[in-house]
């Protein structure tokens, strides 16, 4: 059985009190809790082998440079990729995915379509209108239903009529907590000649994501959703894709020999990780990851599941709430509103009862747009959360619509 006690003993920060209130922590899809493990990780390095890596010959570098590298490797190996010249390290999701768009402008044209879900965040959305600008591209959207999932058939629809080059989609909606069927995607790019890019920002946390299996020309994600730190993350590439692009950001790695005659790029996967990397924080996200593991990940998800469940099952059977979407594969999130209420409203009287919610269009305000919203209130949850702070989120939640109401 999943032993939540010993898990949540790993957290310190979920000891922590809120205006004289125990902290429940629902904001979990914005960024995940650290285990002490990671902290000391992370610690541990700054303290024993701070140096920079690559190029040094003494010690530190060394010990500083094998951590490094074998963090890629154990990172790849957790998302079924073994080859590491496929495994980009860089700053997170948002990163990889505008690097993707930079990279491939080099294989768009003017006319060209590129298919993005609706239900995108901004950060799968921006990158093709800026490049729509540079270049002259088209970004389409791929229409979501009411449930909150995106239409495979609608994306079918618009292959057939459209020069459709790239199909942008994420594995799972951080609005809604939709699990898209991102391999019905891939397999559709592949159909059309189009190149797949999948956001996984939102899928690493709370499925067993096989990169390999899925095999998608690109898939980015964050260590911070992880259980690791913030600024890291990782983009895997399909090798011969990356070999030929050209990099996107230039300086230190990710050179072989620099002239004012002429400069060559350094070898995958160092050709796309300019500058010096983030050294402590990628041994942290492999550490998460290792502990993700050792605690039975599987378990985990389904201890998440059933309290999703019932955090979703508490929402319906009370009639002041409206829960936005209501796909048949979710995971982690509810979003709503409190008829009538502004969820800024609602978020902050939440947290003053010790609850923390995220409030407003979570960088996906055209999926906002497509249901009437101005945003809504957010609780997604984590494994180490429990049916008690579900109680507690509930106790609080009534209390607020009861001050809203009156």
């Amino acid at each position: 059985m999943f032993d939540i006690d010993r898990v949540r003993a790993d957290f310190p920060i979920l000891n922590r009190q809120v205006h004289g209130q125990s902290l429940v922590y629902f904001d979990n899809a914005a960024t995940s809790q650290k285990p002490q493990c990671v902290i000391d990780a992370i610690s541990h390095y700054y303290d024993h082998y701070n140096s920079n890596v690559h190029r040094g010959v003494h010690t530190l570098s060394g010990e500083a440079t094998d951590a490094y590298e074998g963090a890629r490797v154990r990172i790849g190996s957790w998302f079924g990729i073994t080859e590491p010249e496929r495994i980009i390290l860089l700053r997170g999701a948002t990163e990889a995915l505008n690097l993707v768009a930079n990279c491939l402008a080099s294989e768009l044209s003017a006319g060209d379509v590129v298919l993005v879900g609706e239900t995108e965040h901004h950060a799968n959305i921006v990158p093709w209108q800026q490049l729509a600008q540079r270049i002259g591209i088209q970004v389409q959207p791929i229409p979501v239903d009411d449930t909150g999932q995106l239409s495979l058939e609608a994306a079918r629809a618009l292959c057939a009529s459209h020069p459709v080059k790239v199909i942008a989609v994420g594995h799972v909606s951080n609005a809604i907590g939709a699990v898209n069927d991102a391999q019905g995607f891939i397999d559709l790019a592949k159909s059309v000649g189009a190149y797949s890019v999948i956001d996984g920002a939102q899928a690493a946390p709370h499925l067993r994501v096989d990169c390999h299996a899925l095999d998608a020309d690109f898939y980015a994600l964050s260590a911070h959703k992880c259980c690791g730190p913030t600024g890291i993350g990782v983009l895997f590439g399909r090798r011969e894709l990356l070999e030929a692009l050209p990099p996107w950001q230039g300086g230190g790695d990710m050179i072989d020999r620099v002239s004012f005659s002429g400069t060559t790029y350094n070898a995958l996967p160092w050709k796309f990780e300019a500058g010096t990397p983030n050294i402590a924080d990628t041994i942290g996200f492999a550490t998460a990851l290792d502990y993700l593991e050792s605690i039975d990940f599987d378990g985990a998800m389904a201890w998440e599941d059933q309290l999703h469940r019932s955090l979703i099952s508490g929402m319906e059977a009370r009639p002041e709430i409206e829960v936005l979407g209501h796909p048949a594969h979710w995971v982690s999130v509810c979003s709503f509103n409190v008829k009538g209420a502004h969820p800024t409203d609602v978020g902050t009287l939440m947290d003053q009862l010790g609850v923390a919610v995220r409030t407003g269009h979570h960088c996906a305000m055209p999926t906002m747009e497509h249901f009437g919203l101005p945003g809504t209130v957010r609780a997604s949850l984590a494994f180490y959360n429990t049916p008690e702070e579900i109680e507690r989120f509930f106790q609080a939640l009534d209390r607020v619509i009861g001050m809203l109401s009156t």
